[in-house]
């Protein structure tokens, strides 16, 4: 606790003994109360306390009201009065701080009950100290001094704790002109209905200016207003004055009576205040919230100049017309305010829409099933004020309320023609690129069948003209068969190249059938190994010693091995290693191939399956290749649910993995 806040809950205290011997000494000796005692001060003061001060404080008030009692009343009930006050102090403060540290708040409508709970609680103590005192003292009428005292203290809570609190920070709602007439109607009204004495209703004309300084003014502002109210109208009944003062000899009452009307007239001003207050605060606060999200919400309404938004009343009437509607369909908002949206649509627009959606042709029909289906950015024609018919990309929503009751509808669209129109052209390109390549695949696989029977029967002579058939060949001669021999098996590769292509992309497994994977690696790197007659290469070959059943195209699966292992060996210089491998690794079958050859740079590996790609460094070193090979090795495997992959760098050799599925 710092010293100025130990000083400020000192001079509280100090206040408390001031205005409670003023209670004292005002309440009539021949009653049997004290007047409105000022406990909601005493809970005030309790209230700043922290720590180990709030028990000295709680005590401090429990004296001090005790020695102030006795000055005009038994030792007896000012014991009883002052243990009581004391209690109600300490159960208040409890109640509305709730283990909570930090300074009281009244903000919510939390607060407020947590603020009408701690009020009567107090109250009911007050009362309950009254009934216990007055029947063990024989201090007058119990029943007469548990409702005087109740409804005082009860009024002192609620007049006075609100002072203590952090109220809504919201200033006043009032210009100047309204404060001061309204300080002006509280100054003059309070005087004239305290000062008479035959006319005890009129002290409530007071009450509709302070609920209109609660409506209005600064929520501590109104406080002001309402304490003051009361303050004078206390001073007044104390003195002998005002409506109150002559109750109980007009009525025949107790002299407590007095007590009990005043303290029940300030409980009503406060009940009717705090409440009118705070609810005025959140009202001035969810105002301003509205206010600013309306605000930021028009701007941001306005700021879209691409798109059009467009809301309407709950019969479809244009209530909102936004800067991006004004362009996109060349209306002014003035022009279309209050017209249904149906003119934004032609009859021909909202036909193929219902036979899309499968719906009635009519308007209606088809807003509702765009909102029922929850479509968003649905394609929908809009009719500009020229005439002309854009295609929009449209979501329409309902607006409900929080009852959930229908009160509008928003629709937010985009123009796409042109973005339409660009993407038909692409469909159509794209159509006519595939129609081109279906084409070049039908000609290059014709192409390759009629040339594979000449280029066979070329062969067959070329042999015959080697074997001597023909008679005996010069060198020169026997030189330039083999050259064309060569070049003619070229060709005869590159064709069935082609046509293995042409059978993996076109058509399915149609030899698929079970077998044992070793024999087909075994068999496509014996097809290779022959290389090795004019060739200074390692070469390993690793099986595993089970069977490896398998399912699909014996001779496509051979032309895997053979396509694999002929470029390890075609692209490893003399002296190099090609190792074959292949294991069963759970559900999958995995072949290796890997040699220490030139290797593959990085950044052409993601070309290396695509057809006729050769990569620098094979045309580097003059290699020659059609670049289908591994084109064709990919699509085999990805035809038996398999994949292939590569790792190789530059220089460092290359590995090929293929993982193929086996049959469990």
């Amino acid at each position: 606790m710092t010293r100025s806040s130990g000083v400020r809950v000192a001079l509280l205290v100090v206040a408390v003994g001031l205005f409670g011997a003023a209670a004292v000494w005002g309440a009539p000796d021949d009653g049997r109360v004290i007047g409105i005692w000022p406990v909601g001060l005493a809970t005030g003061a309790a209230l700043l306390a922290r720590g180990r001060q709030v028990p000295l404080v709680i005590l401090a008030v429990g004296l001090l009201a005790f020695v102030e009692i006795t000055v005009n009343r038994p030792t007896g009930v000012a014991a009883g009065y002052a243990v009581g006050i004391a209690v109600e102090t300490a159960v208040v403060r409890w109640i509305l701080k709730r283990g909570r540290p930090g300074p009281l708040t009244l903000r919510s409508d939390l607060d407020l009950r947590i603020y009408f709970l701690a009020s009567i609680v107090g109250g009911a103590v007050a009362a309950v100290t009254g009934l216990v005192t007055a029947a063990l003292a024989d201090w007058g009428r119990p029943g007469t001094v548990a409702l005087a005292l109740g409804t005082a203290h009860l009024a002192s809570q609620l007049c006075v704790i609100p002072l203590f609190a952090l109220l809504p920070d919201h200033g006043p709602s009032a210009g100047p002109l309204e404060r001061v007439l309204q300080w002006i109607s509280i100054a003059v009204v309070t005087p004239l209905v305290f000062l008479p004495h035959d006319f005890p209703s009129l002290v409530f004309l007071a009450v509709p200016i302070l609920a209109w300084s609660a409506f209005r003014m600064a929520p501590f502002e109104a406080l002001l207003q309402m304490v003051a109210v009361l303050a004078f109208a206390i001073g007044m009944t104390t003195v002998g004055w005002g409506p109150f003062a002559d109750v109980p000899s007009e009525y025949g009452m107790s002299v407590d009576a007095r007590g009990i009307v005043l303290a029940t007239y300030a409980a009503t001003c406060a009940f009717i205040v705090v409440p009118l207050m705070l609810r005025a605060g959140v009202h001035l606060v969810t105002a301003r919230d509205a206010a600013a999200e309306r605000d930021r919400m028009r701007n941001v309404v306005d700021g879209t100049q691409g798109v059009a938004i467009i809301g309407t009343d709950d019969l479809g009437r244009i209530t909102l017309f936004n800067p991006g509607a004004e362009r996109l369909l060349g209306y002014s908002r003035e022009e279309v305010l209050g017209l249904p949206t149906r003119m934004f649509h032609s009859e021909e627009s909202i036909a193929r829409k219902a036979d899309e959606l499968g719906v009635d042709p009519d308007h209606a029909s088809v807003a509702r099933a765009i909102m029922d289906r929850d479509l968003v950015a649905t394609e929908m024609g809009f009719l500009r004020k020229d005439g002309e018919e854009r295609s929009h990309a449209m979501t329409l929503s309902q607006i409900a309320d929080e009852r959930g009751h229908v009160i509008g509808y928003v629709s937010t669209s985009e123009d796409v023609t042109e973005r339409l129109h660009t993407q038909n052209a692409l469909e159509e390109a794209v159509q006519r690129l595939r129609e081109v390549d279906a084409v070049k695949d039908a000609f290059v696989s014709s192409v390759s069948h009629e040339l594979r029977t000449p280029i066979t029967s070329i062969l067959g002579y070329l042999e015959m003209l080697e074997d001597g058939s023909y008679g005996d060949l010069s060198p020169l001669q026997r030189d330039a068969v083999r050259r064309v021999s060569s070049n003619s098996d070229r060709l005869l590769g590159l064709i069935d190249d082609l046509l293995t292509l042409s059978r993996v992309q076109d058509s399915g497994l149609s030899g698929e059938r079970a077998f044992d994977l070793r024999s087909v690696v075994e068999a496509g790197y014996a097809v290779v190994l022959p290389v090795l007659k004019s060739r200074r290469l390692q070469m390993g070959l690793d099986l595993p010693e089970e069977p490896v059943p398998f399912l699909g195209d014996r001779d496509l699966m051979e032309r895997v091995v053979v396509n694999l292992v002929g470029n390890a060996v075609k692209f490893t210089p003399d002296g190099g290693r090609v190792a074959v491998g292949l294991a069963v690794l759970g559900d999958f079958a995995q072949l290796d191939v890997a040699d220490t050859g030139i290797g593959i740079p990085v950044s052409e590996q993601p070309k290396l399956f695509t057809r006729f790609f050769r990569s620098e460094l094979a045309q580097k070193n003059a290699i020659q290749g059609s670049g289908l090979g591994l084109s064709i090795v990919r699509g085999i495997v990805e035809k038996h649910g398999g994949s292939v992959a590569v790792t190789s760098e530059a220089g460092e050799g290359t590995t090929f993995h293929v993982r193929l599925p086996v049959v469990t």
